[in-house]
């Protein structure tokens, strides 16, 4: 349970979003905020937005009904999150990947890769993710080059890791996406520190890496 100061704090970072119309933050306060769940991303942001409605949003969130209530519940939390001796444990990882098209980047995710959309968000759409079993990827609109010239390419930056768990696995993922025409960064290969994996290369020059055991 994060500290009251820290709430706050993110109270009034939500405030800043909408003050600077920053859609992302449009969908949050729909999702959470009864009163503004019928409004659109530039209703939402036009709207009057305080405060103390951040800090409903804030409360909401850590699933409580208001502010107040947040604020008496914090302590005792806090002191049960202290009394806890499990370890936490990371349960999955989401990449952000930089691309000129949402729609032909969904495209590209769920044809050739076997994924599927998990939701796109604006209109046009400008966020968006994909996801295939355990494996998520957050693809984000840009407007102007992120890299000035081919140096993920040459020198083989990674936008992203997916490992999947048996040798039999890494080798049939790499057949079926070659069978779908995948472009291919590297193909299958042993590597010296005993992984076996391949680099995907996507329509906006990001590299994925696919990896399992050599077996």
């Amino acid at each position: 349970m994060p500290n009251l100061e820290n709430l706050k704090k993110q109270a009034k970072q939500y405030l800043r979003w909408h003050r600077e119309r920053y859609y992302p933050v449009a969908a949050e306060i729909r999702a959470v905020l009864p009163r503004f769940q019928h409004l659109d991303d530039s209703e939402i942001l036009e709207a009057s937005f305080k405060l103390t409605d951040a800090q409903e949003l804030v409360a909401r969130q850590m699933g409580f009904e208001g502010w107040l209530a947040l604020k008496s519940g914090a302590q005792s939390m806090s002191t049960q999150f202290k009394q806890t001796t499990s370890r936490p444990v990371l349960n999955s990882i989401a990449a952000q990947l930089f691309v000129t098209d949402i729609q032909v980047s969904c495209s590209f995710f769920t044809d050739k890769l076997g994924f599927t959309v998990d939701f796109v968000h604006g209109e046009p759409p400008f966020y968006g993710q994909v996801i295939r079993d355990k494996a998520q990827l957050a693809l984000r609109l840009v407007r102007e080059p992120v890299f000035v010239d081919d140096i993920r390419e040459r020198e083989h930056l990674l936008s992203a890791s997916i490992t999947v768990d048996t040798a039999d696995e890494i080798k049939q993922l790499f057949l079926h996406f070659q069978a779908n025409g995948v472009p291919f960064h590297q193909t299958i290969k042993k590597e010296p520190w005993g992984a076996r994996n391949f680099i995907v290369l996507d329509p906006d020059g990001n590299l994925i890496l696919f990896a399992g055991p050599a077996g």
